[in-house]
């Protein structure tokens, strides 16, 4: 039986399958934080800052699928949660925030550290309620995990602090609450709408994303009936990358011209599962058939002939036997062509000589990918070190790429590591970090030593905030504001007490990171990439060609004509492969 309030959430949380709680300490969490260590059975995840809190339980609910927790203190301590929470909304996976408050007598008086948690978190969350009586916490704690789990999202549940040490309500003991399985597709009827556009067109591609998950095969199936090209969206690339003859890669601004082509090109198009932003690259033309489990979600990009609302494993199972199976491939093997010919000039970027001095990231990543287990779980931050990740990083149905792919928030991927980690302490664990995202949140490499997590951390460190500067070049404005003087991050690691080292021509990269790779614990390599690499979208516009032009005039004219000549050096070699 529970004896405090702070008792009763632990034991929900233990029964639940909760098996640490992220956060930092404070004076309103302190009932909750010693319930914990009173239990022993759910570890306390101690990190230096509480937005890595809130990304370390968002990447541990996206690769296991459960409830992750995470705390913050009142005032500065909880809404230092609020990116992370942001991250885990968007990223549609379950975590549960306990943000502590001030006194309950002193709300509404601006008592020192006041906020008003319950209005601050409700656009972040898909249930956010402030509970007042120690009656309410066990009927309030089973709603927010329900809600979390069920609709795949953030719930948050404010407790004013001198309700964590209130005694226990009577009431029955913790019992688990689980998420619920069920099955859902559309209506025959929408089936048979559905099957009759897509027969009668003669060029379908699918679009394809991380509504995918655990519909690899059922996804295949249907690419294979209507021999359709298969483009698969970031989000999409872990579950559907990998055992795949119909897959022509991504799309979008870091995607290949063959994604983009094969969306171009069609007259009926498929989405599975994907909520994909970016208007510009859908075709103009094509019928769109799109099958979401979140109807008011479809529809938001492009128009949509028929919505199909319904899990996508269960929603292709019906869908496939009312499909003429198609004999004619010539469409699918124009698309496969045009991307067996991106993955070759792209394989060939990431090529390097032994004295390369800095590195070129794309063979950084390649070398990543090459000596990585084959169960790797990588996280990447938002920038450039995303754009490798999506590029050069294999899949095959075991690793795992967890981002911030939706929030798009920068230092995501040193905390997403630490939580994957935590929650899989035998598996290798891989952050593509880039150089201003690690510095961002540099003190959670001290975190790595302290709760003892093997996270191996590689860092693009080009000394710029370098996809910024692409978005700077490519809208025709001199580059400003987003040069980086970096410290030695090898030596910050060592002091911190992680194995690292420090890589700065081609031929020192494979012996640092299989060494750091081998290394039993922490470990930090930091390579000094070329700053001036670009990486193209799949189509550039007119508007960016001019943006481009712009930019080089502005920055010749403003006495800066050694970048041009150095961003020339450095993507000459692009030129070539065309």
């Amino acid at each position: 039986m529970a004896d405090t309030v702070s008792d009763l959430i632990v034991s929900t949380l233990k029964a639940s399958g909760v098996r640490r709680v992220y956060g930092l300490p404070g004076d309103s969490l302190n009932g909750f934080t010693d319930a914990l260590r009173r239990d022993g059975g759910v570890a306390w995840g101690h990190v230096r800052h509480e937005e890595a809190a809130a990304f370390a339980a968002a990447a541990e609910a996206g690769v296991t699928g459960r409830l992750a927790v995470a705390a913050g203190s009142c005032g500065p301590g909880n809404l230092h949660l609020i990116n992370g929470l942001f991250d885990a909304q968007r990223s549609r996976v379950p975590v549960l925030a306990v943000a502590a408050h001030i006194p309950q007598e002193q709300i509404g008086s601006e008592y020192f550290q006041e906020t008003h948690p319950e209005l601050l978190f409700r656009e972040c969350s898909v249930y956010c309620e402030l509970a007042s009586m120690p009656e309410q916490v066990p009927w309030l704690l089973g709603m927010a995990i329900r809600a979390a789990l069920e609709r795949s999202g953030v719930a948050v549940l404010v407790i004013p602090g001198e309700l964590f040490l209130a005694p226990a309500p009577d009431g029955p003991a913790a019992h688990p609450i689980v998420k619920t399985s069920s099955h859902m597709r559309p209506d025959d009827s929408e089936l048979a709408r559905a099957a009759r556009v897509l027969n009668s067109a003669e060029r379908v591609t699918i679009l394809a994303g991380a509504g995918c998950e655990g519909a690899h095969d059922e996804s295949v199936a249907l690419a294979e009936a209507l021999q359709a090209p298969m483009v698969h969206s970031l989000r999409g690339k872990e579950f559907l990358a990998y055992d795949n003859p119909y897959d022509v890669g991504l799309t979008g601004l870091i995607g290949y011209s063959s994604g983009y082509r094969a969306m171009e090109h069609c007259d009926a198009l498929l989405m599975l599962g994907t909520d994909f932003p970016y208007r510009s690259f859908y075709p103009q033309k094509a019928s769109v058939v799109q099958v979401d489990v979140r109807g008011e979600h479809i529809g938001r990009r492009t128009p949509v002939e028929v919505p199909l609302v319904g899990t996508v494993k269960d929603t292709a199972r019906a869908l496939l036997p009312l499909l003429d199976r198609r004999d004619d491939d010539s469409y699918l093997r124009t698309m496969r062509r045009h991307y067996e010919r991106v993955r070759t000039r792209l394989d060939r970027l990431a090529e390097a000589k032994p004295t390369d001095s800095p590195l070129h990231p794309q063979h950084v990543a390649a070398t990543i990918d090459r000596l990585a287990a084959r169960d790797a779980a990588f996280t990447a931050d938002v920038g450039t070190p995303t754009v490798w990740a999506a590029r050069y990083l294999r899949m095959n149905g075991e690793r795992r790429l967890i981002g911030s792919f939706n929030h798009g928030s920068m230092a995501n991927a040193l905390p997403h590591a630490i939580g994957i980690q935590a929650s899989h302490p035998g598996r290798q664990v891989i952050a593509l970090s880039g150089d201003g995202g690690l510095a961002m949140l540099l003190g959670e490499l001290i975190t790595l030593r302290q709760l003892d997590l093997p996270v191996k951390v590689v860092v693009f460190n080009n000394s710029a905030l370098a996809f910024v500067e692409l978005e700077m070049k490519a809208a025709g404005v001199v580059t400003y504001g987003t040069g980086l003087d970096n410290p030695d991050f090898s030596a910050q690691a060592r002091a911190a007490g992680l194995h690292a080292s420090r890589v700065r021509r081609a031929d020192e990269l494979d012996d640092a990171l299989q060494a750091a790779f081998a290394h039993d614990g922490p470990a930090l390599v930091d390579v000094h990439t070329e700053r001036q690499e670009l990486s193209l979208p799949p189509k550039l516009t007119l508007e960016q060609i001019k943006g481009f032009t712009l930019f080089a005039t502005r920055t010749i004219l403003s006495g800066r004509g050694d970048e041009i000549v150095e961003l020339t050096k450095t993507n000459m070699r692009q030129l070539s492969l065309e």
